[in-house]
């Protein structure tokens, strides 16, 4: 058996000969970082968007005139398998938009029918009469269309809240444009275009509104739907040349500046004796100012009346073709629009984007975007914004923008020069100090954004963020 040597006695007794850096501490200067905060995010959309002065607190979107409306997704009630187009909710076809009877919008709702489709049916064929209209209540819908070379050319895919066939309650005949052929099983409502005329002649204030909007929609259009400019070209002589004017929406829309507020409190003891070599109430406030604009961006991206994933007009609303958020979608969703400027995707989606291109052998380029080199896709920046949520489902969103007032994209709305501004748009106002020797900041920012036409602001919907590639 192994003896270890023991230590001598007088190597075991030795006194402290220094002082020991734990009694040196208190005497020491401690050095500080400033206090750290985990929530503060890169806020691209705060950097990005072209911030315009709001004087008054309103910034009102002048349009020319447009007919077509309905741009919102179609919710239904459920019981058990029995699904039911809310009433209300049929506004969001162009058709049904406006009117206020309730009694007819009930009668409208119950004349629909329910239909559970298998995936692989085709619900519409190319080229045959549109005797329906369908919202789509469960499920995805591709409609194709014959290509010129022998193969089917993808026009949209639809899903939950949408619907097509709408040109089966105008009054006049129409064929399909498109075979409408199910990708999945799912369940949607039909509506016989004779059941549409019959439940007319028997309710008086719905014949009158769908009167008035089938002559309105009768009125030369262009494409987008807006009042004809009549113009003449080509031609040779004196001819009689049209007359015409450019007609204004009697009724634009008006964007009110929302408020993110929070009252901060630093107890005077704190602010008077603990300022060194930090000063509390600096801290305290910009903690408070770094949260603030965080809910800012929250609810630019958002909030239901003016956050962009609810302002994106419907036809502007693309599906991705297989759940993973392929080059294809992109080039889609970057089609729908000229100029496009940036994109903004959850950290996760953009990672989905990464491994769906490597899927395919393709690796995204790298734009110069304010000084750092990030993600881009046909030189359009894709920054990253965890405010777009991921549902449980694992799908999220991708934001497509035309920025600016000069090229009528989107835009930040704010008001500068307010009392007590500390920075743009946000203002720190003193409160007082209450009995119990408490200073209170009332601490505000003011912003909304507006989409100037709807164009300019564009949503990949319903992409697979947890899709994993083998």
């Amino acid at each position: 058996m192994t003896t270890l040597p023991q230590p001598r006695a007088e190597e075991a007794e030795q006194p402290q000969q220094s002082l020991s850096t734990a009694a040196a501490r208190k005497l020491a200067t401690t050095t500080k970082s400033a206090p750290q905060m985990q929530g503060i995010t890169s806020r691209w959309l705060l950097k990005v968007l072209p911030w315009v002065q709001t004087e008054g607190g309103v910034y009102r979107v002048n349009r020319r005139l447009t007919y077509t409306v309905g741009d919102g997704r179609i919710e239904f009630d459920q019981t058990g398998a029995n699904v039911r187009v809310l009433p209300p909710e049929l506004g969001e076809l162009g058709i049904f938009r406006g009117l206020e009877d309730t009694a007819a919008l009930t009668a409208l709702a119950d004349s629909f029918t329910q239909h559970d489709f298998e995936a692989g049916e085709v619900l519409a064929r190319e080229g045959e009469d549109v005797q329906h209209v369908r919202l789509i209540a469960h499920g995805r819908v591709r409609r194709t269309r014959a290509g010129k070379y022998d193969e089917d050319a993808i026009v949209e895919t639809v899903a939950d809240g949408d619907r097509f066939g709408e040109q089966a309650l105008l009054g006049e005949p129409a064929t399909w444009d498109a075979t409408a052929t199910a990708l999945t099983s799912g369940t949607l409502l039909q509506l016989h275009r004779d059941d549409f005329e019959r439940l007319l002649e028997r309710t008086p204030s719905l014949r009158d509104h769908v009167t008035a909007f089938r002559a309105l929609s009768a009125q030369e259009q262009n494409r987008q739907g807006e009042a004809d400019i009549a113009l003449a070209s080509g031609h040779a002589g004196e001819p009689a040349l049209p007359g015409t004017f450019v007609d204004y929406d009697l009724k634009p829309r008006e964007y009110e500046l929302s408020v993110a507020q929070t009252v901060l409190r630093v107890h005077t003891r704190v602010a008077d004796l603990y300022n060194k070599p930090m000063n509390q109430t600096e801290e305290q406030l910009r903690l408070t100012v770094e949260a603030l604009r965080e809910r800012q961006e929250h609810e630019l991206v958002n909030n239901r009346e003016f956050g962009l994933l609810h302002n994106a007009d419907y036809k502007q609303r693309i599906r991705t073709h297989s759940g993973p958020p392929g080059p294809d979608d992109l080039d889609e969703l970057l089609s729908r629009r000229r100029s496009t400027r940036v994109m903004l995707a959850h950290p996760k989606t953009i990672a989905a984007i990464g491994r769906e291109l490597n899927h395919r052998g393709l690796y995204p380029g790298n734009a110069d975007f304010n000084g750092q080199s990030v993600p881009a896709w046909r030189g359009v920046p894709i920054l990253p914004c965890n405010k777009i949520p991921v549902s449980k489902q694992g799908t999220s969103s991708v934001i497509a923008m035309r920025l600016g007032e000069d090229d009528q994209g989107v835009i930040g709305l704010h008001q500068t020069g307010i009392p007590d501004e500390i920075e743009p748009g946000l203002s720190a106002r003193f409160m007082g100090i209450d009995e119990k020797a408490v200073i209170s900041y009332l601490v505000s920012t003011y912003y909304s954004a507006a989409v100037l036409v709807p164009d300019a602001l564009g949503i990949l919907e319903d992409v697979d963020v947890h899709h994993r590639r083998g």
